[in-house]
């Protein structure tokens, strides 16, 4: 079961760095009701360092999903 769980963590990250890092450059990201909440917040919502901070955070998730397979790795074909 550990093992499952331990996988399923490492495709979690891929998935959600993944799709954090690409989907804030796509036109779909102004599409959404959070671009909209607030008055002003479109002027964040659409700026290049609010995109760029998502991605960034999409970055540390694959950061995170590569240092979990290579210890994932290391556990079960080592030891």
């Amino acid at each position: 079961m550990s093992m499952f769980s331990g996988l399923a963590w490492i495709i979690l990250c891929f998935e959600l760095g993944a799709f954090l890092i690409v989907y804030p450059w796509m036109d779909g990201w102004d599409q959404n009701m959070f671009a909209h909440w607030r008055e002003g917040w479109n002027h964040i919502w659409l700026s290049p360092w609010f995109r760029g901070a998502v991605s960034g955070l999409g970055t540390l998730n694959l950061i995170i999903a590569l240092v979990e397979l290579f210890r994932y790795l290391r556990y079960w074909l080592f030891e």
